[in-house]
């Protein structure tokens, strides 16, 4: 498919399959819009499938704010077996019988998983120990040793329980915060019950407001006709505000404005132009209002604005 001539700026929402990699995701996107200015917020091991959301061109500048917001999962746990990198594509270790495991165990160790607690990430995970993947440092055989954090589980809850052969395998639904490893549930899931546990199926369905219901496949995505316009993004992830055309002269120049009706908005605005383009990402300190994130100044003002 020959890419399309000027390819815009946007948001693409993308099923990633499985297999591949969110890079691999990115770099055929890239081919099919014909651009080189494009991202992705928050990777996806290659078991996993589901929602990728990218940004193309200058709404990669958005992607920043698209990253920290919460997301849904349905997974698959198994109990019974751990895993090296706490899913099906590690060194599994020596199955153990988890058939004693009943259904009021398996609750209560849900529910202390869930709400505000520390998770330790999974030592093969993309996180960074002086200035190394921890996954490369655990693959090379190095002891990982990584710090807790602190995250939020809102939703773990348990669809269906299928028993067979010592393992007991549990199709789960989770809402979470950004930086949650559902792998590293599934293992402390199984550490608790003392059985083992790791994923052996994972797919994510929700990033904050977007679906994984209105994503395209790679096998037929047009980019140009899948693009979520930046103005609606962001102003369904953030409060909005309508610019008369001076006011986007003067933000994108450098300048504040006055503007008394946005006195107490918390967090970034988005400023939407007179002729609906978003212009940039605001932000209130009182009465006054500075430009956060600037959109490119040819996307906004004719060649003689700018001068």
């Amino acid at each position: 498919m020959k890419p399309p001539a000027n390819p815009r700026s946007g948001i693409l929402l993308v099923d990633k399959p499985q297999g591949i990699t969110s890079h691999d995701v990115v770099s055929r996107t890239r081919k099919l819009a014909g651009t080189r200015k494009i991202g992705h917020a928050g990777t996806l091991d290659p078991m996993a499938t589901g929602l990728l959301v990218i940004g193309m061109n200058s709404s990669t500048r958005l992607l920043t704010f698209v990253v920290g917001l919460g997301k849904e999962y349905f997974a698959t746990v198994r109990l019974g077996q751990s895993s090296d990198t706490d899913d099906a594509e590690g060194t599994l270790g020596a199955p153990v019988d988890a058939s004693a495991v009943d259904d009021d165990q398996i609750a209560a160790g849900i529910a202390r998983l869930t709400g505000d607690i520390d998770q330790v990430p999974s030592s093969f995970s993309a996180i960074k120990v002086d200035g190394k993947r921890a996954y490369a440092l655990a693959r090379a055989g190095e002891e990982v040793e990584l710090k807790s954090r602190s995250v939020t589980i809102s939703a773990f809850e348990v669809l269906e329980t299928r028993r067979q052969a010592g393992f007991v395998d549990l199709d789960v639904r989770v809402e979470c915060s950004s930086g949650t490893y559902i792998r590293a549930l599934a293992r402390d899931l199984g550490d608790a019950l003392g059985v083992g546990g790791h994923l052996t199926a994972l797919r994510r369905s929700k990033v904050g407001p977007f679906d994984v219901a209105d994503a395209s496949t790679l096998e037929n995505l047009v980019v140009n006709d899948r693009l979520l316009d930046p103005a609606a993004v962001a102003g369904t992830l953030f409060p909005s505000h309508a610019l008369e055309r001076q006011d986007v002269i003067d933000l994108v120049h450098g300048k504040r404005l006055t503007v008394p009706e946005l006195e107490g908005v918390a967090g970034p605005i988005a400023g939407i132009g007179p002729d609906g383009r978003l212009v940039g990402l605001l932000e209130a300190s009182g009465s006054t209002v500075k430009a956060l994130v600037n959109f490119p100044t040819d996307e906004v003002l004719t060649k003689e604005e700018a001068e």
